[in-house]
């Protein structure tokens, strides 16, 4: 798993607006980027260059954040628009330049690299010695949550990272352009975005359209992002791939996050907050319209799930828990983390959601990645297209219209001793369930995998939420295994929630 300090950048306050090459070129759009890397599949990988001046060479986090773009060079600052482009100075982990342009009146203008848009802090750095660098990102801002000010809404940073806000978010999870061979055991192969060219926006413009092109040693890719900032934040993809080679497996609309400890697994070391996640469970809907939710946990060793289905609706990392009082944490504030859901435009034909959830020793290690992996691979070089809806939310949570899993408890089956049983509390709310009468008859139906026995299942009426709460006491046959469980309600023959599924880690 990469480290998560590049997720730092989130918080990073830059200030600044580079100068515009002289040079313009014709017309531009998806067409061009989709020539450009059809023509880089056809030939050798070429590795970027990702040497650094010697100011640059291991710095550190805090010394790179106290490089400071300055606001008044915001591009489009003078201009009074919708939105607003701040770009990101090289250094630290991010040692490999991008390309970026802008688009405006029909014509490509690049933009250079200028190290007086930075103020360097209290760094011993002489700005006359950068002059050649290139940017490693850039990221958008817009009047998200007040008129008065243009809020980060959009970053592009190393690899092919991106992260997105709705209002009233804070940065948590994010989201990449493509992964190759994730969990492979020669290694994961990251693909990144190399060039940039962004659209600029009309005096009222409520959308921007990003493109860019992608560039791995196996594959080559074009894609158009187009933002549309507001209460959730969505992003429309399309895409195109060129492979050079076979690869084992395409990670496609790849999701990236953090889960520590929750309320189904307690911290490994005595800590103040119930709560430490980026996201607390994975969304899928799947083709035939089944809602499925896996809670997440931290496991001790790296647990691979696969979720088969043909043409999914949609799938997602969410942060469900809203509450501040299951977190406490006054500066990371994990109750504002965004979920995002990604929403398959088209049919996406068979293929599986996979889910990896690897051992993370504290909260500054992204180990949770969800991804959609198609069946059917394209034969090196030949086009492989697909179109996605990522939706950046909060309130509006994308979950079924019925009733959904609230919360996941786990303890001691019997405080005795020599009991090795296990408790969990499965906690389930919606409409669905609050239009119940008193003496509705509701089952739970539960059934687990070979390694484990139900011993006890009960089902009542929560009559604090109006939901109902499903009680399990199951035992595992081998310690050394995982167990999978999957359990929702039933009221006759009517399906009244989501399938909660859920991994027991290996004890």
């Amino acid at each position: 798993m990469p480290d998560r300090g590049y997720c730092s950048f989130a918080r990073l306050i830059f200030l600044s607006l580079p100068f515009l090459a002289a040079s313009e070129a014709r017309a531009f759009g998806f067409d061009d980027v989709d020539a450009r890397a059809k023509e880089l599949a056809a030939a050798p990988f070429s590795r970027a260059s990702s040497a650094l001046p010697r100011e640059l060479q291991g710095i550190s986090y805090d010394q790179y954040r106290d490089i400071r773009f300055r606001r008044n060079r915001f591009l489009w600052n003078r201009a009074r628009l919708p939105f607003e482009v701040a770009f990101f100075h090289p250094g630290w982990l991010y040692d490999q330049p991008v390309k970026i342009s802008e688009i405006v009146d029909d014509k490509v203008r690049e933009i250079k690299f200028d190290p007086e848009s930075f103020e360097y802090g209290s760094n011993k750095i002489d700005p006359a010695k950068l002059r050649e660098l290139g940017f490693a990102g850039f990221r958008v801002h817009y009047s998200l949550n007040t008129p008065r000010f243009k809020d980060e809404v959009l970053v592009f940073l190393g690899a092919s990272y991106l992260r997105a806000l709705g209002k009233s978010q804070l940065y948590g999870l994010s989201a990449r352009g493509l992964a190759i061979d994730p969990v492979s055991p020669a290694g994961e192969e990251f693909p990144r975005f190399t060039e940039f060219w962004i659209e600029r926006p009309a005096a009222g413009a409520e959308e921007l359209t990003i493109y860019a092109l992608l560039d791995s040693r196996r594959a080559s890719g074009a894609y158009r992002f187009v933002l549309q900032p507001g209460e959730e934040t969505v992003l429309e993809v399309k895409a195109r791939l060129y492979l050079r080679e076979k690869v084992g497996k395409l990670g496609i609309a790849p999701l990236t996050s953090m889960f520590s400890f929750g309320e189904n697994q307690r911290a490994q070391r005595e800590d103040y907050r119930p709560e430490v996640h980026d996201s607390d469970g994975l969304a899928l809907q799947a083709g035939g319209g089944e809602w499925l939710w896996r809670p997440l946990v931290n496991p001790r060793r790296p647990l691979f799930s696969a979720f088969p289905t043909t043409s999914p609706r949609g799938f997602g990392l969410m942060q469900r828990d809203r509450d501040f009082g299951h977190y406490e944490d006054l500066e990371a504030r994990y109750e504002l983390r965004p979920s995002a859901w990604i929403e398959p435009k088209g049919k996406w034909g068979a293929g599986r959601v996979e889910l990896v959830q690897s051992p993370a020793p504290d909260e500054t290690s992204d180990n949770i990645v969800a991804y959609w992996v198609p069946e059917n691979l394209p034969a090196p070089r030949e086009p492989y297209d697909f179109e996605y809806r990522m939706r950046w939310q909060k309130d509006s949570d994308a979950r079924p219209p019925h009733a959904w899993v609230v919360q996941t408890r786990r303890g001691h089956g019997l405080l005795r001793k020599g009991d090795t049983s296990i408790a969990l509390f499965v906690d389930f709310a919606g409409p669905a369930l609050r239009k119940l009468g008193r003496d509705a008859k509701v089952e739970a139906v539960v059934s687990a995998d070979s390694n484990a026995q139900i011993i006890e299942r009960e089902i009542y009426r929560h009559d604090v939420t109006g939901g109902w709460r499903m009680a399990l006491r199951v035992r595992r046959l081998d310690e050394g295994k995982a167990v999978e469980l999957r359990g929702f309600l039933r009221s006759g023959n009517r399906t009244l929630s989501e399938t909660w599924s859920y991994l027991l880690p290996p004890n």
